[in-house]
């Protein structure tokens, strides 16, 4: 771990709900900042593993919890008391963690942030729009995204995020909360900008993986990534988002580290789909963990037909997720697609 110099805050009770490897190194990196964090995990076996072993072996072997961090399999013990709530399970699970965190609070004044990135499969919803139908239009919610491997964050190596929220007291809230050690937190405004971001991305680095496993070489992939980025921003602004934000961390920052870094597990996903002849679903299976770049690819072609959006890349990459096409023809038709200008 870096020689950093620790920031002088004041410690708060966080519930960090999600115990997979994103959640355990959030939940790691606020307990080394001085808060008193529960985690909490759906499983009890693994809650008694991770208590157990005082690590993630599965996701995070090696690095030990501190003192402050405990785990349980009980949402209402992790929940009570917590003055801050940070969500971070998958897109599907969200709704539903999200009611039971809103039976708990009431009418007490908690500060909640999620740290998932997709859209609402059933109702392709941002997740900030179920957020606000869950616990009320006035609630006090901030998203929290940005270029994140779990693996660095656990390991206390720079990372910077966003913080975003339309009160900018909740964004400024979570920035403070986080800001420790080699860890910054920036804030915003733009919510919709900063979940279409950490969503697309996903989409795009399954396409570089699918390119890098056919061996179609870097300028490919170069092309990919920067042919997403227009995508992205076509997608963001059709939603309301600010292209500035897109161009941002929580946009191009996390476009390419996803699409570059073999630990995204969505560029995985792509590279052992290309190089396999396995269906998308037993690619899945052997990661072993959440791709969420193949949920939100099909909540994104929901919205591209509502909005009459073009986005060739995105629709390859669900022709080859729903197994209409393969990855080689995939990639034939966008080789095949007629050159025009480059503008948005």
């Amino acid at each position: 771990m870096p020689e950093v110099t620790k920031i002088s805050q004041v410690p708060r009770k966080i519930a960090v709900l999600g115990a997979g490897a994103w959640g355990t190194a959030l939940a790691i990196h606020l307990a080394r900042a001085g808060h008193q964090v529960r985690l909490w995990s759906h499983s009890v076996d693994q809650a008694e593993r991770l208590n157990e072993q005082h690590e993630n072996s599965r996701y995070l072997p090696g690095i030990t919890f501190p003192k402050s961090l405990s785990v349980s399999a009980s949402i209402d013990q992790v929940l009570y008391s917590a003055e801050s709530i940070l969500v971070v399970v998958p897109s599907n699970a969200f709704r539903d963690v999200l009611k039971q965190v809103s039976g708990y609070i009431g009418s007490k004044s908690v500060h909640i942030a999620w740290a998932t990135k997709g859209f609402e499969p059933e109702s392709q919803s941002l997740l900030h729009q179920v957020a606000l139908d869950v616990l009320g239009a006035d609630a006090g919610v901030s998203v929290l995204s940005g270029p994140t491997f779990a693996d660095e964050v656990a390991k206390g190596l720079p990372t910077a995020m966003v913080s975003a929220s339309s009160q900018e007291s909740e964004a400024q809230y979570w920035a403070d909360v986080f800001h420790f050690g080699a860890f910054r937190m920036y804030t915003q405004s733009d919510m919709v900008g900063v979940e279409v971001g950490g969503a697309y991305k996903n989409i795009i680095a399954i396409a570089t993986g699918l390119s890098d496993g056919l061996g179609l070489g870097a300028n490919a992939r170069a092309a990919l990534i920067s042919r997403g980025m227009v995508e992205m921003m076509r997608l963001g602004q059709a939603l309301g988002g600010q292209p500035e934000t897109l161009m941002g961390l929580a946009g191009m920052g996390d476009l390419v580290l996803t699409c570059t870094d073999d630990l995204s597990r969505n560029r995985r996903f792509g590279l052992r789909l290309a190089k396999s002849n396995q269906t998308a679903q037993a690619v899945i299976d052997e990661i072993g963990q959440v791709v969420e770049g193949v949920k939100a690819v099909v909540a994104v072609k929901q919205i591209a037909l509502r909005l009459a959006l073009d986005l060739p890349i995105m629709e390859q990459v669900y022709q080859i997720v729903t197994e209409k096409t393969s990855p080689k023809e995939a990639a034939l038709v966008l080789l095949a697609r007629s050159g025009k200008s480059e503008g948005p």
